[in-house]
């Protein structure tokens, strides 16, 4: 008796690692666009007059809608329509929102525009240009965060059984390109020198570079759902949901929520990434500041660690595959999470240690996702992974919306009048940044525990967290 095989377009290497690329690059822009202002930080602070806790509300904005609701939604559209809808919605959502963030910056807007007698009427602590920029780029969170999940599923769907945990490794590595990106090129694309001492230079010109990253993204994605269409007719899918034969409800998510392995999961990814994260967001300062070297050289040390992650998360990920210790990878990145960030807080600095730390927080920045976002599929029914990734990057979200703000307030609580000093133009003022520092340390310490429960837990529940992702 002769069986016949059918073959889909997933089956095909070359097809599914061309789809991976695609929407890769979607990510890559998204990236590029989430980090292009953190190396400017001072011309924010001296041109916009932005203090530190303006700046970490402006950072923590990416996020804020998501928090209030619409990542859940986000989730919910992405398991009842599809990633193609999902993944074109939110492109076009990014570039909306980046849109708004950049006008919020010009000049026009800046020097009374439309817009700026309202924005400038309310909340006065908060420059005008600071609270339209925060609302475009909350706009833009909701974009990043709705396209994050759907790439998320787009690879499970891809490469489920086959090397999952190298292709999401690969993907995220190419995201984190996006972010090496902006902290090598977004200062020498804005100009930034000192001119007898003050710094200078033009914030626009890496948003709207950022702006047309977006638009290639938008395209590479719209490639992509030629192949996800004929991938849907082959395997009989009317959409890139899991089953479409068992309809999602808004109950379901209680089946989410009350697993105890994904809300472990979920609290170490919050812990995690707020000690990333918001760090990236204030790096190229504090090496400013520590070590008195110029915007440039400060997002060049500072874009060691993604540039790390690049190479490492793909190695990992394929360890993953084929050895496994998922959770136990999990722990390992916690610890060098918590080493990196006391070096930065107690040891005297240099280049050499900024850069050794840096890059050690790298390689715990390719651990823990490597192993982290391939587990999830192991710990949640299939036909609820939109809707689990949602609630992950929605608890994630918490995180990364409040410490930005959080690292800011406590940045000027420790050094009383060193922002007024530099929005007057004293080129001797300096943050000193050991208590934020020690914050970051806390999360990590945190997660260090919280991985130990989850190893516990997937030797209770026997999730195969430890096991290899490649199915024999």
């Amino acid at each position: 008796m002769t069986e016949s095989i059918t073959r889909v377009l997933s089956d095909s290497k070359s097809m599914r690692w061309t789809a991976l690329v695609l929407v890769s690059l979607t990510m890559l822009a998204a990236y590029y666009f989430v980090d292009m202002i953190a190396p400017l930080q001072s011309l924010l602070e001296k041109d916009y007059m932005w203090t530190p806790s303006n700046y970490g509300f402006f950072s923590g904005s990416e996020y804020m809608l998501n928090v209030l609701g619409f990542l859940i939604v986000s989730g919910i559209i992405l398991d009842k329509m599809g990633i193609r809808f999902t993944g074109l919605t939110a492109a076009g959502v990014m570039f909306a929102g980046g849109l708004i963030k950049c006008y919020a910056l010009t000049p026009y807007f800046s020097n009374g525009g439309f817009g700026y007698d309202f924005f400038n009427s309310f909340w006065t602590s908060m420059p005008a240009t600071a609270k339209l920029a925060s609302i475009g780029y909350g706009m833009f969170g909701i974009g990043v965060e709705m396209a994050g999940i759907t790439t998320s599923r787009t690879v499970v769907k891809w490469f489920k059984g086959r090397e999952l945990a190298l292709a999401m490794g690969m993907q995220l590595a190419t995201a984190r390109l996006g972010a090496s990106v902006a902290f090598f090129f977004s200062a020498p694309l804005a100009g930034v020198r000192k001119v007898d001492g003050v710094l200078q230079g033009n914030v626009l010109n890496p948003v709207y570079f950022g702006l047309a990253l977006l638009c290639i993204g938008f395209l590479t994605f719209l490639i992509y759902t030629i192949f996800d269409r004929k991938l849907d007719k082959q395997t009989g899918e009317i959409n890139a949901g899991a089953d479409p034969t068992e309809e999602f409800h808004v109950r379901d998510l209680a089946k989410i929520i009350t697993n105890r392995g994904f809300l472990i999961i979920s609290l170490l990814c919050v812990l995690f990434y707020s000690g990333v994260f918001p760090f990236l967001k204030y790096a190229v300062n504090m090496m400013q500041h520590k070590l008195g070297v110029s915007p440039d050289t400060g997002g060049i040390i500072s874009g060691l660690l993604p540039v790390g992650t690049i190479i490492l998360t793909p190695i990992f990920g394929n360890y993953l595959d084929n050895k496994g210790k998922g959770a136990s990878i999990m722990i390992l990145g916690a610890v060098l999470l918590t080493l990196a960030h006391l070096t930065f807080a107690l040891v005297p600095i240099n280049m050499a240690v900024a850069v050794i730390a840096v890059m050690v927080l790298g390689v715990a920045f390719s651990l823990v996702p490597a192993s982290m976002w391939p587990s999830v599929p192991k710990i949640v029914e299939e036909r609820y992974l939109g809707s689990a990734y949602a609630m992950v990057f929605w608890i994630q979200n918490i995180g990364l919306m409040f410490f930005p703000w959080l690292i800011g307030k406590i940045l000027e609580a420790v050094n009383p009048g060193v922002s007024e000093r530099i929005r007057a133009g004293d080129t001797t003022a300096v943050y000193d940044y050991t208590y934020p520092m020690l914050v970051f340390a806390g999360l990590g310490i945190c997660a260090i525990f919280l991985g130990y429960l989850l190893k516990r837990e997937d030797r209770l529940k026997n999730y195969g967290l430890e096991a290899p992702n490649k199915k024999k």
